[in-house]
């Protein structure tokens, strides 16, 4: 009898445990998406590029599709790649880094990282060049070329999402994934991170801050 209850009450232990990492595996956001998450160290990431068009708070993101509008912008705007919506679901949405400025674009209890978490994330996995590896989606479904390096061995799915340039263009769709920082350099320029198909290894730099890049929001 003793072996019976102590059976189901370990069943009922790891049933429990397991609905609730089910129930951390995904975090949603204001407008119903949800995302599945990895954890890499210390940090839980999203595995997936955002694609809110609402701040956490239900404030709409103004959607910018007029090139020379979203070129001369100083204020929130995202846009899909290419305006088109189709591509929300694989690639995520694209937003300028004023956006990312107002500090309430992923849900609750999640942040844009900074620069100094993605160095955490890089070093924990080895540095820069092997980090890319570990992190990039395998095969050509999302990238222009197979990457041979590439083990996404964390399920990260780095994908190659393209960006929106500051003149208003979109471009390098399947050959460049990139994030904004939450680290603004000056007045209009910002930090971010550049994952390429033609090169190895997870490239830094200040951009301007009309650019639409991806987003990836980390665990708070």
């Amino acid at each position: 009898m003793k072996s019976k209850v102590l059976f189901f009450v370990l069943g009922a232990a790891l049933l429990f445990g397991a609905s609730t990492l089910k129930a951390q595996d995904e975090v949603k956001d204001y407008d119903g998406n949800s995302y599945k998450t990895v954890k890499i160290g210390s940090q839980v990431w999203m595995a997936e590029n955002l694609k809110t068009t609402h701040y956490r708070d239900g404030a709409e993101i103004p959607n910018v599709t007029d090139r020379s509008k979203w070129a001369a912008a100083t204020t929130p705007g995202y846009c899909w790649y290419d305006n088109d919506k189709g591509n929300k679901d694989e690639y995520g949405a694209l937003y300028n880094w004023y956006v990312v400025g107002t500090g309430k674009l992923c849900p609750k209890g999640w942040h844009v990282p900074t620069d100094a978490e993605w160095k955490t994330l890089e070093s924990k996995l080895g540095g820069a060049e092997e980090a890319a590896a570990k992190l990039k989606e395998k095969g050509d479904t999302h990238w222009k070329k197979a990457d041979e390096n590439a083990t996404d061995e964390y399920g990260f799915a780095a994908v190659g999402a393209g960006f929106r340039n500051s003149d208003g263009d979109f471009t390098y769709k399947l050959s460049d994934a990139c994030w904004w920082t939450a680290t603004p350099g000056t007045l209009r320029y910002a930090c971010n991170r550049v994952f390429s198909y033609y090169s190895q290894g997870i490239s830094r730099r200040d951009i301007q801050k009309t650019n639409g890049y991806s987003i990836r929001c980390v665990k708070d």
